[in-house]
């Protein structure tokens, strides 16, 4: 047997066994696609406020964290800010509860329902587990895992197998460009070729990716690649050795820490101040210049508390090389990496995922009806 034919048999096995949970991932990768946009949309984009006719300008962020301490039950945790001039304040409360506040009046909008952060969380369980629970989710999350390695298996065996031997301008359109009036074996057969041929590269990444999330020696082999030692697991907190502070939180001038946390980056997106509930020397402020989901564009800005001045900046070039490969590996997942372009890009090859599957278990069933039908 030739390492051509081994190579095939091994690709349709493992396209035959993993096939359905394969899908399943590539059907829940593609409605996860937008999942930002859509909770952004779905949970503050319906409190937007235009500004004032007047032009006035937003309220002190102190006024409206002191309004919604008194009208909202619950403590607050964090404010974030964003950069359009409609948007509202989000105020976190608790772990649960976000609140919209209107930036110019301190009206609060209204709640974030959730619903959008559950349907989505809910097709994670799948995309991740197979909305297995409990115990059974390390169940799940080793079939997933194993079924994506599966899949890197076919991708990189499908680009040897289909590679056009000789080079030939009719060899190379067999497998690049789809053609019309093919029906049944021969579509299936065209249609597997050409978006496997054109997906493969970007579906690779994808793959590879998510096998960094799944496998912490692969995670590991990041940082070893670029000669750095792995991070060591953290272990939680001994609840002995964890003392609450009760010490009451000093008076915060919120307004003064915004502007210095804006100061660093005038092209920021979004700004997320925590609201200590205890005494504290500094504030960790967190700036995103992007869409959320690219790590390049976050920063994070340590002010004193007590004056508001800059004590440093972390941005993402500040990580050792194994650490932003390893963020960006996280984000190339998704396609959020690359913002809007790179998320649409991802959930295209995602579709194409799809079809790979389908024409491949239809192929498969055609040769298995072939081979029964000689008997």
């Amino acid at each position: 047997m030739t390492l051509r034919k081994a190579l095939f048999w091994l690709h349709l096995t493992a396209g035959c066994v993993c096939g359905a949970i394969i899908l399943l991932m590539s059907v829940t990768g593609v409605l996860l696609t937008y999942e930002r946009q859509m909770i952004a949309w779905g949970e503050w984009g319906g409190f937007r406020a235009p500004p004032p006719a007047s032009g006035e300008p937003p309220m002190s962020l102190n006024a409206l964290v002191e309004g919604v301490r008194l009208t909202e039950p619950g403590r607050p945790t964090s404010l974030t800010v964003r950069s359009g001039p409609e948007d509202p304040v989000a105020v976190r409360i608790g772990r649960d509860r976000t609140v919209y506040v209107n930036a110019y009046s301190g009206e609060v909008l209204g709640e974030g329902s959730g619903a959008w952060r559950a349907f989505f969380s809910s097709l994670r369980g799948w995309h991740r587990w197979l909305a297995m629970r409990g115990d059974d989710r390390e169940v799940g999350k080793a079939i997933t895992g194993a079924s994506n390695l599966a899949f890197m298996f076919i991708l990189i065996s499908g680009i040897y197998m289909w590679w056009p031997r000789p080079w030939t301008r009719n060899r190379l359109a067999s497998v690049t460009l789809f053609r019309r009036g093919l029906n049944g074996k021969a579509r299936d057969f065209n249609w597997h070729n050409v978006i496997g041929f054109w997906s493969a590269a970007l579906l690779f990444l994808i793959v590879l990716s998510g096998s960094v999330i799944s496998y912490r020696l692969m995670s590991d082999a990041v940082y070893q690649a670029v000669g750095e030692a792995p991070p060591q697991r953290s272990r939680p907190a001994s609840k002995k050795l964890v003392e609450k502070r009760t010490t009451a939180p000093e008076t915060v001038d919120f307004e003064a820490v915004f502007a210095t946390a804006r100061e660093q980056f005038p092209d920021w997106e979004s700004i997320t101040i925590p609201l200590p509930e205890s005494a504290t020397k500094t504030l960790t402020v967190a700036l995103d210049r992007g869409s959320g989901g690219q790590p390049h564009l976050k920063s994070s800005v340590i002010v004193e508390a007590a004056t508001a001045k800059l004590v440093r900046r972390e941005d993402f070039g500040d990580n050792t090389l194994g650490r932003r490969l390893r963020l960006l590996l996280r984000f190339i997942h998704t396609g959020e990496a690359g913002g809007l372009a790179g998320q649409t890009l991802a959930g295209i090859v995602t579709v194409g995922a799809c079809v790979l599957v389908y024409t491949g278990i239809a192929l498969s069933l055609r040769r298995l009806s072939a081979w029964l039908g000689r008997f």
